[in-house]
């Protein structure tokens, strides 16, 4: 998350924050997840992989990457209804 969060344009940030995303998805595979179920904020182990998938969410939106900015706010609310923390979500620098 870190290497996205301080890639040199929109691009290099999207292609770190979906690396990221893809390396998380191993971990929670590796770690018993099966594909669906919470991945919640509350939990600290949960933040790189979260903050991959919101990094790729907020790149894809702004390169026009409209139909996965779609999947990936989805894909954000089915793995923790209750929201991306607002310190969270500040934390990302903005495009």
């Amino acid at each position: 998350a870190a290497l996205g969060d301080h890639g040199r344009d929109a691009i290099e940030r999207y292609a770190a924050y979906r690396v990221g995303y893809h390396r998380g998805l191993d971990a929670l595979r590796a770690n018993g997840w099966r594909g669906s179920g919470y991945v919640r904020w509350a939990v600290a182990s949960n933040h790189g992989f979260l903050r991959c998938l919101l990094g790729l969410h907020l790149m894809a939106a702004h390169i026009g990457e409209e139909d996965e900015a779609d999947r990936t706010a989805q894909f954000l609310a089915q793995l923790d209804p209750s929201g991306v923390p607002r310190e969270l979500l500040e934390a990302i620098p903005k495009p």
